[in-house]
Parts: C-alpha cells; structure tokens; sequence
C-alpha cells in the first residue's frame, strides 16, 4: 500500500488550521459559508446537458447531497461509496491496517482520499457515457460535450470533497453530514408550506405542493376525506419519526468512573444507545441510492439497446444487458419502481412503499407487504453489519475506548488503575449498544420510510441525528468559550 500513500500526497487536501482552538464563532462562519456554497453549486447547470437526459430521484439526492442536472451531480457519493468499500474491505480482513495506531490511522486515511478521487472520476464517466447526464444526440462533436461534462462533473465532486474537508476540519460536524440535512430540510419545508401548485411538463395542476395549504385550502374545503386523511396521516407521521429520534437520541448507558487521585470524587462516563451515532444509516442508505442509481442507468441502456435491436436478432452482449435490466427492475420518473413483465425486479424489493397510506387507501397488497420485509430486513441488517465495522475502524472499540478513559485520569472504582480491568468493563457495554444500537437505528430507519413521512423517512431520521449532534458539537464548544478549564479538563488544548 506505499504505493497508494505515496500518490495521496499528490492529492490537493484542505489543511488543518494552525490555531489548535478555533472559537465557536470562525467554525460557525465556515459552516455557514459552506452551506451557502453547497445551495449555490446546486443552481449551476451543466452546460451542455440535454435536458430530456436528465432524470431526478427526489431520494437519491437528498440521500447523496446531489442536485441532478447541476455540477454538483456527484454528491457525497464518491465519499460515501470510498468509505463503504474500505469499511468492506478492513472489516472482512483484506485491508490489513491497525487504525488504533497514528501511523495506520494515517494510512487508512490516505487510501481513502485516493480512493473518493478515483470514484469521482469513475462515476463521473459513468454518469454520462451510461446517459444518465448526456448531450443532445444531434449536437456537433458530441464526443467532445461528453468529455466536458465528465470534467464538469469532476470539477463538481472535487469541489465537494473540499468542501466536505473544510467542514470537518475548520467547521462543525462533518460536510457529507451537512449536506444531507441541508437537502432534507429544503425539502421537508417545501413539501409541509410550499403554496405553488405542482406542474408536469408546464402543466398546471390541482392543489398545492405543500400538504398543510393542500389540506387547508383544497381537501377539507372540497369535502375530499380520503385525500385529507391521507395527508393529515403524512403530517402526523413526520412529527412522530421527528419526536422518536430525538427521544432516541438522548437514550445512553453511563459508566460509574472515579477519579484516582481524589477519593470519592467520580462522573459517569455517557454511551450513547446509538453508539454509532448517524453513521451506519448513512453508508446503507448511500449503498441504496447507488443501487437504484445503476438501476436507472442500466435501464436507460436497456432501452436504446431494444431501439438499437428493432426487429433483428440481439447479440449475446445486448441480451445480457437487457436481462440484467429486467432483472434490477425499472424506476419511474420519481424513483419509484415500476413494474417489469409483472415483476418489480431486485430494487421494487428494497424500495419501501407507503404502507400507511396503503392502509388508508386499502391498497395494500402481498407485493407490498413482501416489499416492506425484504427493506426492513436490508436496513436493519445492513446498519448491524456497519455498526460493527465502524467500531473497529474509528476507535470506538473497548480497547481504544479504555486508553482514552485512562487518560482522563479516570478507573474503575474499588479497582487498580490498570487499561485492562477498563476494557473487561467496557466490553459489557460496547459490542451489546454496537449490535443493539444498529438493529434499533435500521428499524427505526425503515419505518420511517414505510409510514409515508412528508419527505425521504431515512432522509428525515438522518437530518434530525445529524442536526441533533451537531446541537452538542455547538453547545460544548460554547461551552468551552466560557469556561476555558473545561477545554483544559477533556483534553481538548
């Protein structure tokens, strides 16, 4: 791996600040300044796109922090897809690194920001020479629009990865974080107030994008119960997943600790129920948005592979692609799946349907109910499977845990200072909340998603932790500003 270390210093990476205490007010200015970039790099088109090529998933880009059509297609994609294949690949043994020393901490990181330059690259080309984002067809040197857009697109995810850096380093919480609470939260505020009218291809619409002025002023006026219990049960549902996570959230285990050199004087150490925090729902839901992605694009293949066909014979190449299409399934125009040959295909059965507008409606079917299983068992053992590999890859482990402990001037009470006697302890909490903690945040992800909320349930589950953890970074850093010995006493000069 030298190799990859030795190319990751040709790699442009945001520095650290000097200044080891910032202040609340420059990280707050960063953050926000990141936030304005983010939403004005969402309004830039690519130029040259064909607008008929270009399709929107309202879930993937609020998942992937992306604005289809615009140069930040990209998202936090390239990120979070880097991450999930180092976490495979460490988890599974192949990658070899001690993460709970600096040097392979180090190293770890180093593959990483490599490997994020490659998949923007990657996906970048694949993007357009797949037609999710491509020029018109009768343009004049349509090889050369193509290789622009690729460079506009890796302008973009470039642009991004920075962004994502100068927000974890010089702001608060993490960018690919920020952006996925920036996305929801527009559009959570859209789709409850928004009083325009919805349109499909320049036509106007009945009733109003937003479901409180929908309910107000066209449903209840107009007599239309089926229609006002559907969106009152939206609005219902969105409050309840909001108050639940941050229930949730607050849930910890405390550890009863005692300071060894002053008798009868100790804290309790605080383990979050959720002890991976947001980040194993971010990495599932980052491998679902890619899933449904490849979907789209390989229908699009698909399809220009039958115009291609017409009425001959299809070569062994072209029924592959076309049965490998079939076999994904189809999206519709909103993400949604549509039927293939009366089948939903691979992403039908991870895609959740609203369950509880089906209960309202009566429309609930087998397929639907099968569909719910196989996504609430995809979420909850997914975020199992990466609770644990982030616990060994970012030093939450018992062992790293019980070295921070110690170094707090902290023990066990009645017992000997000794790192050893701490990790026996911690591990009757670590692995327990690990396992717990994933199978609670999966579930709770997935009826989020089953109950219809007013936007994406696992979009809305995470901007609230995100924005919830965010709170704390915001308050302790006040925290220190007006208490200095505080920052002294945790170990944060």
């Amino acid at each position: 791996m030298s190799w990859i270390e030795s190319l990751a210093k040709y790699v442009p990476e945001i520095v650290r600040p000097k200044e080891k205490n910032l202040g609340f007010k420059r990280k707050m200015y960063w953050t926000l300044g990141v936030l304005f970039a983010f939403f004005v790099l969402g309004v830039i088109p690519l130029w040259g796109l064909d607008p008929a090529s270009q399709f929107e998933f309202a879930q993937l880009e609020l998942i992937l922090g992306a604005s289809f059509g615009s140069i930040i297609s990209l998202g936090i994609g390239p990120i979070v897809t880097a991450s999930i294949v180092l976490q495979l690949l460490k988890g599974s043994g192949i990658l070899d690194i001690d993460t709970h020393t600096d040097a392979g901490k180090k190293k770890f990181q180093a593959i990483q920001q490599v490997l994020t330059v490659v998949f923007v690259v990657f996906e970048a080309f694949i993007f357009v020479y797949m037609g999710g984002l491509a020029p018109p067809s009768g343009v004049p040197n349509f090889q050369v629009m193509q290789l622009l857009l690729v460079f506009q697109l890796i302008i973009g995810g470039m642009l991004i990865l920075f962004m994502d850096q100068v927000t974890s380093k010089w702001g608060f919480g993490s960018g690919v974080g920020l952006f996925i609470a920036a996305g929801v939260g527009k559009e959570l505020f859209v789709r409850t107030f928004s009083p325009l009218s919805p349109s499909v291809e320049g036509i106007q619409g009945e009733g109003y994008i937003g479901a409180v002025p929908d309910l107000i002023f066209r449903a209840i006026p107009q007599g239309e119960m089926l229609a006002a219990t559907t969106l009152l049960a939206a609005i219902i549902a969105t409050i309840v997943i909001f108050l639940v996570v941050v229930f949730t959230q607050a849930m910890k285990v405390e550890i009863p600790l005692s300071f060894g050199r002053v008798r009868g004087h100790g804290i309790r150490w605080p383990l979050n129920f959720f002890y991976t925090s947001n980040i194993p729902v971010i990495l599932v839901a980052a491998l679902l948005a890619n899933m449904q992605l490849w979907a789209r694009l390989m229908q699009g293949w698909a399809e220009r592979t039958l115009e291609a066909i017409g009425e001959g014979a299809a070569t062994f190449g072209q029924n592959m692609i076309i049965t490998v299409s079939r076999w994904l399934g189809h999206v519709g125009e909103q993400g949604q799946p549509i039927p293939f040959q009366d089948t939903l295909g691979f992403i039908g059965y991870i895609t959740p349907p609203n369950m509880l507008e089906g209960f309202i409606t009566g429309s609930v079917t087998g397929q639907m109910w099968a569909a719910a299983g196989v996504y609430t068992l995809f979420m909850v053992a997914g975020s199992v499977l990466f609770s644990y590999f982030w616990v060994q890859t970012a030093g939450l482990d018992s062992r790293s845990q019980a070295k921070n402990i110690m170094a707090s001037g902290l023990q066990v009470p009645g017992f000997r200072k000794d790192p050893r006697v701490m990790e026996r302890l911690l591990d009757r909490y670590v692995m327990p909340l690990t396992i717990m903690g994933g199978i609670a945040v999966g579930l709770l992800a997935a009826i989020a998603d089953l109950s219809g909320t007013l936007t994406s349930g696992i979009g809305l589950l995470l901007a609230v932790m995100i924005l919830y953890r965010m709170y704390q970074d915001i308050a302790k850093e006040q925290a220190y500003e007006m208490n200095p010995m505080m920052r002294r006493f945790f170990g944060k000069e």
